[in-house]
């Protein structure tokens, strides 16, 4: 559904088909009295959507964007039957990863087929409606008026799944026509938990509010207050969870015996031991049946399993309620926000300090951008070096941790900005600004640089480096990354600098590696353990043709230059750079990032100290979390399976503890919209 999409910002729509994809002229125009809806966030509009229906009957659909660089055109042209469900569907154009060509028909015999850029199929149209792959976010208004007609009992989807909608508050908002009521739904069967939607007061889709907005032309204003009310919904909804597994029941004194256990500060795995967990606290550890347990303790025979540091994703954009609760299930108890905005950032800490939200504990840092059509969405956006300075002191008088730079900043405002936020004592990281290369933003002063192809940056042409800001940031290094000698005396004096400077570098590979290295022949291997549990419309998401390939390239080109990123990890590592296993993403990747570092050169337990003791000393919480030792915090996870003998296991997670409290995986999992144990 598109509205997943939008959800999630970007469509998985990338190319198989041996032509090329419908260009931008060749897509429809729309008329002068289409219905007009834009793609907007706080940082200013991304893009427009219209609709309009035909002298032939058939509902058409047009889409334009430019969301920092990646561009979406594409239309779409709708045959609605008598009984409201569309009978022919056909979608063209391209979006930042490629051909959005679709296209689904309903035959004389009523068998429905379909046919995307990674799949195809047949199956009885039955009561069913078809799901489509992409398309224009509005054409899912569709999809919603179908939900709300149904009622209780919902649709069934091709090619399979199951979706419903529930109703919410109304509200009154502003527009161009003067006061509007709007109504809150929330829907399920398309994502891993509801997604909010809003109606008007006749329950016809008004539009959708998020970090990215699509609403009606004249109404962009209201998306914040739109967001925050669906946010409070959400929170309440997530707040029976978090009530039902952090109970005194759930922390009681825990002794896991005979157990394989991770020492991450030695970086390596002991075998046969005992830790007793009590008052939220590691208590005391030693030799397998070492410790008697106190009156009313739990037993857990850790024969088989593996004890663990709870894992931390060091680029988790927080925000989400159930995404935040999904974490926990994976196994993730601590995370760093390598972007959140200062309200969000505040609501999460307050709620979950307060028992109200399920949620890893972790330090955030707020975005600063440039003001610019491509600067981020959710930064504070800056003019000049004296309110860079001042939105570097905002983020200090919030509470918060750090200061993350972005592409589209003036480089000449990156070394004041540093200077104070290092005066406030709050660490600087980020993307590097376009004109600068990795180095000039490290001597500028990050602490940190994120995302490896901004580190492949320092090897990049002039061109390259000049438009960093643009979808450059990753055909640059896709196209030239190959070739890059990273044994070369330039190179070498780089890492050595990074060394020296103590600089971290967070690699996100797993955001590069299905863009790089898919055909649409299979799930990406950041996705593929999950796919059996997860709703089967964001499985079919995770199967993806890969980013456009440039002209002249083939996909092994890209897969070169992904295998020379993983390369880059191990030079950087062998330097005695640090490193932070971050994720960019759902969170579900992080064990693959781990899984990538190994075959950098990084170790075993190499590999999982970079999601274990290194980030929480990064961010000065190594005194209680990030290691097994008494009087640390209990953030610890158990898994099953041999930990040291295959990194894999993490994903096996049968107990979190988290601040204490032990929480069933298996609880977890269902609760976060996973319907069994990932392979």
């Amino acid at each position: 559904m598109r509205l997943m999409m939008l959800a999630t910002l970007f469509a998985a729509t990338a190319s198989l088909a041996a032509a090329a994809p419908t260009s931008k002229e060749q897509l429809a125009a729309p008329p002068a009295d289409a219905r007009h809806y834009t793609i907007s966030s706080t940082a200013g509009k991304h893009g427009d959507v219209w609709s309009w229906t035909r002298p032939d009957g058939r509902v058409a659909y047009r889409m334009s964007m430019s969301l920092r660089g990646w561009v979406t055109e594409d239309d779409e042209l709708v045959t609605v039957g008598g009984d409201r469900r569309p009978t022919a569907i056909a979608i063209r154009g391209y979006t930042d990863q490629g051909d959005a060509t679709e296209d689904f028909t309903v035959d004389g015999g009523g068998v429905a087929h379909w046919k995307t850029v990674v799949d195809s199929g047949s199956a009885p149209f039955g009561g069913k409606r078809y799901n489509t792959y992409g398309g224009p976010w509005l054409a899912s208004e569709m999809d919603v008026e179908a939900l709300v007609a149904a009622g209780d009992k919902g649709i069934d989807l091709l090619p399979t799944g199951h979706a419903s909608i529930t109703f919410d508050q109304p509200v009154q908002i502003d527009g161009p026509h003067g006061p509007k009521t709007v109504k809150l739904a929330f829907i399920t069967g398309y994502g891993f938990a509801p997604s909010p939607v809003w109606l008007d007061t006749d329950n016809h889709f008004f539009g959708q509010a998020g970090e990215i907005s699509l609403l009606p032309e004249g109404y962009e204003g209201s998306g914040p207050k739109l967001k925050a009310l669906q946010d409070l919904a959400t929170a309440a909804m997530v707040r029976g969870v978090a009530h039902q597994f952090l109970s005194p029941a759930n922390r009681t004194p825990t002794l896991v015996d005979h157990v394989l256990m991770f020492d991450s500060v030695a970086g390596r795995y002991l075998p046969d031991r005992a830790v007793l967990i009590a008052d939220g606290k590691v208590a005391t550890m030693g030799p397998a049946g070492s410790i008697k347990p106190p009156p009313g303790a739990v037993m857990i025979d850790g024969r088989g399993k593996t004890l663990t540091p709870g894992l931390w994703d060091s680029h988790q954009h927080v925000g989400d309620d159930w995404n935040l609760l999904q974490n926990v299930a994976t196994g993730m108890t601590n995370y760093r926000s390598p972007g959140t905005m200062i309200d969000e950032a505040l609501s999460i800490y307050k709620r979950r300090a307060s028992g109200d939200l399920l949620a890893p504990d972790g330090k955030i840092s707020v975005i600063i951008d440039r003001k610019d059509p491509l600067a981020a969405q959710g930064a504070l956006t800056v003019s000049s070096e004296a309110e860079t300075i001042a939105a570097v002191d905002k983020i200090k008088a919030a509470g918060l941790w750090g200061v993350k730079f972005y592409t589209s900043m003036n480089p000449a405002w990156i070394a004041p900005g540093a200077a104070e936020a290092h005066k406030l004592g709050l660490h600087v990281h980020g993307h590097v600004p376009a004109g600068m290369r990795p180095l000039d933003a490290v001597r500028a002063g990050y602490d940190e640089v994120t995302h490896i192809n901004f580190i492949l940056m320092q090897a990049m042409p002039q061109d390259v480096v000049d438009k960093s800001n643009t979808a450059a940031r990753l055909e640059g290094p896709a196209r030239y990354g190959k070739d890059v000698d990273l044994d070369s005396p330039a190179m070498k004096a780089f890492y050595a600098e990074l060394s020296q400077r103590q600089t971290i570098i967070d690699p996100t590979l797993t955001v590069w590696e299905p863009l790089m290295t898919s055909d649409g022949s299979a799930i990406s291997p950041e996705y593929a353990p999950f796919a059996d549990i997860a709703p089967p419309s964001v499985a079919r998401s995770w199967k993806i043709g890969g980013y456009p390939l440039s002209e002249g390239l083939t996909r092994d080109d890209y897969r070169k230059s992904f295998a020379k990123m993983v390369d880059l990890v191990g030079k950087l590592h062998q330097a005695g750079v640090r490193i932070v296993a971050g994720t960019d993403g759902y969170g579900l990747e992080l064990v693959r990032e781990l899984e990538l570092y190994q075959q950098a050169g990084l170790s075993n337990p190499e590999a999982l100290q970079t999601a274990t003791i290194i980030p929480a000393r990064m961010t000065g919480m190594a005194d209680r979390t990030g290691s097994i030792a008494p009087g640390k915090t209990a953030d610890i996870i158990l898994v099953d399976g041999d930990v040291s003998k295959d990194l894999a296991n993490l994903r096996h997670v049968d107990t979190v503890f988290l601040d204490g409290y032990r929480l069933n995986g298996d609880a977890l999992r269902q609760a976060s919209g996973l319907n069994g144990m990932p392979k």
